[in-house]
């Protein structure tokens, strides 16, 4: 019943964002949204344009899958990750620790804008999908597709990991990427 009421929570609240796009930014803030894309409410928080840093993957288009091990030491194993352009990762993220972490994609500026609204509202909920939250000694995933060469962060947002050094890196080198070997598609143009 209690993620019935937040799926609808969050499906009003998007709604009335969209609504909302057209107003300046003190309607906005009233109505939940942040002049910079992000919106906030009780029932969550989502992103605006995630094209910075690729975009959601496609579960049938996985290339490979990356397994990534979350600590209360405030670390992530591994937390430098190679990738290709146009490579879309399934990220399978386990905490292994005894409080809630996240796993969060973002270039450096958004992952600390972000940090700090955490740090205002901890208790704030996540939905988009280059990201995570998972509760001690369970399992989620991210499945993104990196669009871009260069690098993109990733961190974990819940007050007080951040600065504890709970972040990484996922390089991205240009190239074709996105096809694996044996498919047929790597080697040819359409």
């Amino acid at each position: 019943m209690k993620k019935s009421l937040i799926a609808l929570a969050a499906a009003l609240f998007a709604v009335g964002t969209y609504a909302h796009d057209g107003e300046d930014h003190a309607a906005s803030a009233a109505a939940g949204k942040a002049a910079d894309g992000h919106s906030h409410g009780a029932a969550g928080h989502s992103h605006g344009d995630a094209s910075a840093i690729g975009a959601p993957g496609d579960k049938a288009k996985v290339t490979r899958t990356v397994s990534v091990d979350m600590t209360d030491a405030m670390r992530f194993n591994p937390s430098s990750i190679s990738a290709k352009q146009n490579e879309t990762i399934r990220f399978v993220i386990k905490n292994s620790g005894a409080v809630k972490h996240e796993f969060v994609l973002g270039t450096e500026a958004e992952l600390k804008e972000h940090y700090e609204l955490m740090k205002k509202f901890p208790e704030m909920e996540h939905s988009d999908p280059n990201q995570v939250t998972v509760a001690p000694g369970k399992t989620g995933e991210v499945i993104w597709k990196f669009t871009k060469a260069g690098k993109i962060d990733f961190a974990c947002l819940q007050p007080g990991h951040y600065d504890a050094g709970m972040k990484g890196a996922v390089n991205v080198a240009a190239g074709k990427g996105g096809a694996a070997k044996g498919d047929g598609h790597a080697d040819h143009k359409h």
